[in-house]
């Protein structure tokens, strides 16, 4: 699904499952046909545009905040305002907070952000005292909105629009990359970086990417982050 529709689809929970849904077009129907071989089609109201923002919910991990312009930050809290335009993300997802947590728990020193999205990691990895934050995206609408984010939220970052698999990477601390279980076996290996934290894929998914070492899993609603050290 995040491969079909990388600007964002709805998980609905059921007793049983989890429902995957997509705003799209006759072509986006096709294509889930291909990709899935069973889907239903419903019609929308003409709001749907409008609609997915009902979805995307604020996150709290310590004392980070981290929501939407839309919704309002507690007064105890230091609020990361992420407004995700066409990018993937508004850190409302358990695997944003995941990785935060395996965040926290690093050395503080530089970072290198691995799919950028909408810059929710970066911001907050650098409100967290990683720095110099490195942000990469391959889509240009990330690395906009990456950059706008970074300015409302008054956080520097090198934001940079790059292939993480086409040439070398920057080297870092700490690399974090929220994509999916195929891409991380692909990434890890290329990152120059001692630890890396990954997630953006389920718990029974089991990354094992060459020349690193599983060191600490966090787990929530089904999802799962990693910690990565390099192999000595």
């Amino acid at each position: 699904m995040v491969e079909l529709f990388p600007h964002g689809f709805e998980e609905v929970e059921h007793v049983d499952g989890v429902e995957l849904v997509a705003y799209t077009d006759d072509a986006g129907e096709e294509r889930l046909w291909a990709a899935f071989g069973e889907v239903r089609a419903d019609d929308v109201p003409a709001d749907w545009a409008e609609r997915w923002r009902e979805f995307h919910r604020p996150v709290r991990v310590g004392r980070l905040w981290i929501g939407p312009p839309w919704e309002v930050p507690p007064a105890d809290a230091e609020a990361i305002v992420v407004d995700p335009g066409r990018a993937f993300g508004t850190g409302g997802h358990a695997t944003t907070r995941l990785c935060l947590e395996l965040l926290e728990g690093l050395e503080r020193g530089s970072l290198l952000d691995v799919g950028c999205g909408s810059g929710v990691l970066a911001i907050a990895a650098a409100r967290l005292g990683f720095e110099p934050v490195i942000a990469l995206d391959h889509d240009p609408a990330a690395v906009e909105a990456t950059r706008r984010n970074a300015e409302v939220n008054a956080v520097e970052l090198d934001v940079r629009l790059a292939n993480a698999l086409d040439g070398a990477l920057p080297a870092a601390d700490v690399a974090v990359a929220n994509i999916s279980a195929e891409s991380i076996d692909r990434l890890v290996p290329l990152l120059d970086a001692p630890a890396v934290v990954t997630s953006g894929y389920l718990e029974q998914d089991a990354p094992a990417p060459a020349r690193f070492r599983r060191e600490r899993r966090a787990t929530e609603g089904g999802w799962a982050a990693d910690l990565f050290l390099r192999e000595e």
